[in-house]
């Protein structure tokens, strides 16, 4: 849940016209406007965080948690997801100041995964969590796999992205899944997918394929009420891993730049598709699919 939480109130106090009229030099007025946005959201998130979400649960002892097995590991595709879109956005961010794309890259990684980190110290001092190795871990290879494209491409041409659907679920621990549609897209696992959208365009041989045009894999869990159980009220839970086609909207140009940052907004979230899901060894099929 937290994972998310984070990305919406960074998103959610993003500069939208970072990515019109990039620069190829510096841009001193931009450059130090970036950095104090970055510092106050930064600041501001953490605060409003400690004041809510850990406000009842500090503790002076720091101290570890092993939650590696919680949830069938849908909290760590969260982490994973919110961290490279954090180290992105803030790439993003220098590029439009006219820091050179290589050096905006690592700035970019090493931001979103520090800002990671000091929600897991957080983590560390609270009495209902503790400092996750596992958690890190999601976080460090979240930025690496931001970098690692962006060193190698000069693009993300593997792309993370979200997508919810309600689910009966939560009725049955609203307390733990959400009450309301705003807390169960936070808190249910069974109705979040994570995904990574391809397009085939970039490989030999399918080329004459459109760029924007993708294959996409994603992983969720079914039946899933309890972290660290399988079982609950009649309940089994199950993993399923999930086929599907998207679209890459970074690659869909028009002759308005705000237009195409507006696009490149999307690459968030899944689009609805026809799916394939593969279950418990059989394979359903979905006409749409959230």
């Amino acid at each position: 849940m937290k994972p998310l939480i984070t990305l919406l109130i960074i998103c959610s106090t993003s500069i939208c016209s970072t990515q019109i009229n990039r620069q190829d030099t510096l841009v001193l007025k931009r450059f130090i406007v970036t950095n104090s946005a970055i510092a106050s959201t930064w600041t501001a998130s953490i605060f409003g965080l400690q004041n809510t979400w850990y406000k009842n649960s500090q503790t002076n002892n720091f101290h570890f948690f092993d939650d590696a097995s919680n949830w069938m590991q849908m909290d760590k595709m969260g982490h994973f997801y919110t961290t490279a879109k954090l180290s992105l956005l803030t790439s993003e961010w220098y590029k439009w100041t006219g820091v050179k794309t290589r050096k905006s890259a690592i700035a970019g990684s090493l931001i979103g995964l520090g800002y990671q980190t000091t929600l897991e110290l957080f983590d560390g001092f609270s009495t209902d969590w503790g400092f996750s190795w596992t958690d890190m871990t999601a976080n460090v290879l979240g930025a690496g796999f931001f970098l690692a494209q962006d060193l190698l491409w000069n693009e993300q041409r593997f792309i993370p992205k979200f997508s919810y659907h309600a689910t009966e679920y939560a009725a049955y621990r609203p307390s733990v899944l959400g009450a309301n549609f705003q807390e169960r897209l936070l808190k249910d696992y069974n109705g979040q997918t994570y995904w990574i959208s391809f397009s085939p365009a970039h490989i030999q041989g399918f080329q004459v394929l459109p760029k924007w045009l993708c294959i996409s894999i994603g992983y969720s869990v079914d039946q899933k009420l309890v972290g660290d159980q399988d079982s609950y009220l009649g309940f089994q839970a199950q993993r399923e891993w999930l086929f599907s086609l998207d679209v890459d909207f970074s690659q869909l140009k028009t002759s308005r730049k705000w237009v195409n940052t507006l696009l490149k907004q999307l690459n968030y979230i899944k689009i609805p598709f026809p799916t394939m899901s593969l279950k418990n060894g059989k394979i359903y099929g979905y006409g749409i699919y959230f």
